[in-house]
C-alpha cells in the first residue's frame, strides 16, 4: 500500500486533495494514466517485441533461438543469472541447457574420427582409440575419448574365457614352466606357441601361431584341417627361417601332444632352443599367446564368414602379416604395432641375416 501511494505521488497525485466525495472520480482519472499500468505489461511488450525477430519460418526460428541462447551463454560466462536471463527472453532454462549440451563442430569431427576408427577396429578399448587418434596428430585427453565412446556405445564388453584344446594325456615327456621366472629385455628371448580351432561354413580348420613374447610379433603360422605335429612344425619352419635365432631361446607352450611329439621338440633342440611347459589344464601359464588368440578371434574370424581352408588361410594369413604385425597398436608396446616397435630397438639383439 505504501509502495502504491509513493507511486502516485511521483505522478502528481494526492489522496489529501480527493474528499470522500471526490475518491471515486480520482480514481476514474487516474485510470486512464499510464501509472496504473503493471510491471507486467511491459514485460509481455518486451517479450512480444523479442519474438518478433523469430521470423516466419522454422529454419529461421532455430537460428533465432540459438542466437539468442548464445547472447544468454555469453553473459552467463560474464556473471549474469541463467535465470533472470531466460525470463526476461522469455526462453525456458531446459532449452538453454540443451542448447549447452548440443555437440560443438570440434566435437562433432572427433567422434566422425573415433568411428572411423572403432569401424576399423571393432575390438579397440578407449585407451587404443586414443593412441591412434594421438598417431594421427589429434591432441586430446583419454578421459574425453572415454567420454564420446560411452555416449556413442561404442565401449566393447567381452567376457574372458579360455577354450581347451590341448591334448596333454599321453606318454611324451613333459619340460618344466621355465617361462614364468623370465625377465625379458629383448626380442628372441622367448617364444610362445599355441594352436586354437576355427569353423568355417563347411568344416572345421585349426591354426598354429608362434610369437615373440617381447615385441608381440606373429613370427609363424598355418593353418590345417588336421592337429597332427606337421601344423605346429609348418609355424616353427617358418619363424626360425625369418629369424634364425641364436642359442639359447626358450620356447614356450602347452603340454599338448603336438609340442610334445618328438620331432617337435627335436626340431627345438637342433637349434639351441631350450623347451618350456606350461602347468597342467593352466591355461593362465601361457596367457600372452592365448590373448593373441582372442585378438585374433574377435578382430577377424568373427566378423568374416569364411567357406572353407582355401578361402580362410590367405584372408587370415593378410590379418596376422599386415594389420596385427604391422598395423594394430598394443599398449604393452607403448601403442605401436610390432614391427614398428622391434624397428625401434636400438641396438638391435645380435641375429643372422634373415632377420625380418
Amino acid at each position: 500500500m505504501e509502495r502504491r501511494v509513493a507511486s502516485q505521488r511521483r505522478a502528481g497525485i494526492s489522496w489529501q486533495e480527493c474528499t470522500p466525495a471526490k475518491q471515486t472520480r480520482c480514481r476514474a482519472d487516474r485510470g486512464a494514466g499510464t501509472q496504473d499500468r503493471t510491471a507486467g505489461d511491459g514485460t509481455r511488450f518486451f517479450k512480444k517485441s523479442v519474438a518478433a525477430f523469430q521470423g516466419a519460418t522454422s529454419a529461421s526460428r532455430r537460428q533465432w533461438r540459438g542466437q539468442l541462447y548464445q547472447q544468454i551463454r555469453e553473459a552467463v560466462e560474464a556473471g549474469a543469472a541463467v535465470n533472470g536471463l531466460c525470463r526476461a527472453a522469455g526462453v525456458s532454462r531446459a532449452g538453454y541447457y540443451r542448447f549447452r549440451r548440443q555437440p560443438h563442430e570440434a566435437d562433432m569431427n572427433l567422434r566422425n574420427q573415433i568411428q572411423r576408427i572403432a569401424l576399423r577396429w571393432p575390438a579397440y578399448g578407449y585407451r587404443r582409440v586414443h593412441a591412434e587418434l594421438l598417431r594421427q596428430g589429434w591432441s586430446v585427453n583419454h578421459k574425453r575419448i572415454l567420454r564420446l565412446m560411452r555416449a556413442d556405445n561404442l565401449l566393447c564388453l567381452r567376457q574372458r574365457k579360455f577354450l581347451l584344446t590341448t591334448d596333454s594325456q599321453h606318454g611324451l615327456p613333459i619340460y618344466p614352466n621355465v617361462a614364468e621366472e623370465m625377465v625379458l629385455t629383448g626380442i628372441d628371448q622367448l617364444w610362445v606357441a599355441d594352436i586354437t580351432y576355427i569353423r568355417l561354413q563347411v568344416e572345421f580348420v585349426y591354426l598354429a601361431v608362434l610369437l615373440d613374447a617381447f615385441s608381440r610379433r606373429c613370427l609363424g603360422w598355418a593353418l590345417r584341417r588336421s592337429l597332427e605335429a606337421v601344423l605346429v612344425l609348418e609355424a616353427l619352419r617358418m619363424a626360425l627361417m625369418r629369424r634364425h635365432p641364436r642359442p639359447g631361446l626358450v620356447h614356450h607352450s602347452d603340454r599338448g601332444v603336438q609340442y610334445a611329439s618328438r620331432d617337435y621338440t627335436a626340431l627345438l633342440q637342433q637349434h639351441g632352443i631350450r623347451i618350456s611347459m606350461s602347468r597342467l589344464a593352466t591355461p593362465y601359464d601361457n596367457a600372452q599367446a592365448e590373448s593373441f588368440i582372442k585378438t585374433l578371434k574377435y578382430e577377424e574370424v568373427y566378423r568374416t564368414e569364411y567357406r572353407d581352408l582355401e578361402e580362410a588361410k590367405p584372408l587370415i594369413g593378410k590379418f596376422l602379416e599386415k594389420i596385427y604385425n604391422r598395423q594394430r597398436l598394443h599398449s604393452a608396446l607403448g601403442y605401436r604395432p610390432p614391427l614398428e616397435f622391434e624397428r625401434s630397438l636400438r641396438p638391435l639383439p645380435a641375429a643372422g641375416k634373415g632377420r625380418a
